[in-house]
Order: C-alpha cells, then structure tokens, then sequence
C-alpha cells in the first residue's frame, strides 16, 4: 500500500509522553514489517495510524491524505527502563487536532493491540524430535 500524505502549516507543538507497552508494540510491529511501515486502523475514529522509524502520523477519513497530527522526536534514550514512557512532542496541523489529541490517546492503544494480536499466532507449535529406528539384532 502506497500512500502520499502532505501537511498544513504547523499550528502547534507540544511535549507528551507514550505509555511504554503503545511505544513497545508500535516498535515491535515496525520491526516485523517488510515494507519499513505500519498501518493502523483506528476504527472507532475512522482514522489511519501509519509508523516509520521517525514518526507516527494520523490521517482523517475525510481528509485521506492530510497530516492532522503527528507524533515526532521520540525519545527513548531518556528513559531508564523499557517499561517507562517514552517523551515525544506532538505536531497539530489543524485548528481541532487538540480535540482529536484526547481521543486518539485513549482510542489508538487498543486499536494497536489489536493489530499486533493478529500477527501472533493462535496456536503453539510443538516441536517433535524424531529419533533413527535402531536396527534390532
């Protein structure tokens, strides 16, 4: 999937920080990602989450190929255990993304949960070792 997104002015910045597991898990999913990006659904908001190494951006159903926020300069560096959240700064490129900004906090962790579950699988291998017949005497 090929997208090409473009940006509004900047309309505003602020520091934030990431609950360590979304951090973790976006990261994790990037990783096992062929093409080097991830697409989220965010259903709920109808919303497109996509991941690359330097950023998380979301795009508006309505506006498919417009930035309205963007989450950049992700820190994790500065934490001292995985488990700590991570700073980052939030980019607002329209006049409600602050609005959108509270709902996105609380909607786009579960939606990333559900993606990464879809690529665990659902049952456990077992590995079976096979021994060489004995020849009998």
């Amino acid at each position: 999937m090929e997208i090409t997104c473009y940006r509004n002015t900047e309309m505003l910045r602020e520091p934030r920080q990431l609950p360590a597991s979304v951090y973790n898990t976006a990261h994790l999913l990037l990783d096992h990602s062929r093409e080097g990006v991830v697409f989220v659904p965010v259903r709920s908001m109808q919303y497109l989450a996509v991941i690359d190494r330097e950023e998380i951006i979301f795009l508006d159903s309505a506006n498919k190929s417009w930035v309205e926020i963007s989450w950049q300069h992700f820190r994790p560096q500065q934490r001292s255990a995985l488990d700590q959240p991570v700073p980052y700064e939030a980019v607002y490129y329209t006049q409600n993304a602050a609005e959108t900004m509270k709902r996105l906090s609380s909607e786009f962790p579960p939606a990333l949960k559900a993606l990464a579950a879809k690529g665990s699988p659902t049952t456990v291998a077992r590995v079976i070792k096979l021994e060489r017949n004995k020849p009998t005497i």
